[in-house]
């Protein structure tokens, strides 16, 4: 069975480096034998993700809602596309699918997505990778300040929930089934 990692990053325009992230992230997951599961879009960095997968050879399973069909440019190329009536369908959708997830560089849609599947495990809700793949410090004031937040706000426990990593192979090693 496929191994499918949920793939969450930007979606409107960003730098090119953003973009050869995700292409490194997309072959990286297709040379591993795996699939990506993701929004569904065929824009910046989501397009890029997927694009790279499919050339690898890799399954691609994109989700997303059909109020975001046009903006994100539904990727009619997927192996399969879910159109769902929400974003918590999507998301639900999205985390049935996933044996590890894996945020790259976003803004608010990466990092709800994000916030959400860390809190669940951290909940005890699924035990499957949550990585932060952050080469440039994307993250790096997010990050300073949950660590700095008041004792009982955010325990050190929840903050090791979240793997982050700087280079691709590294996040892509921290997806990988767990021994």
């Amino acid at each position: 069975m496929t191994r499918f990692v949920a793939g969450y990053c930007a979606s409107g325009p960003v730098d090119p480096s953003y973009l050869d992230l995700a292409e490194q992230v997309g072959t990286g997951i297709a040379a591993r034998g795996w699939g990506l599961v993701w929004g569904g879009g065929n824009t910046s960095m989501m397009g890029a993700l997927a694009r790279a997968t499919r050339r690898g050879g890799g399954p691609t399973v994109g989700v997303i809602p059909k109020a975001l069909m046009a903006a994100e440019h539904a990727d009619a190329a997927a192996d399969e596309l879910l159109v769902t009536d929400t974003m918590r369908e999507r998301k639900r959708l999205m985390d049935e699918r996933a044996d590890a997830f894996l945020a790259l560089p976003g803004g608010l849609g990466t990092l709800e997505e994000l916030f959400e599947v860390w809190t669940s495990g951290y909940l005890g809700m699924h035990d499957r990778p949550v990585v932060l793949l952050d080469p440039t410090g994307h993250y790096d004031g997010l990050l300073s300040w949950l660590r700095s937040m008041p004792a009982g706000f955010v325990s050190q426990r929840g903050l090791d929930h979240l793997v982050i990593t700087r280079d691709a192979q590294t996040a892509l090693q921290a997806c990988a089934p767990r021994a």
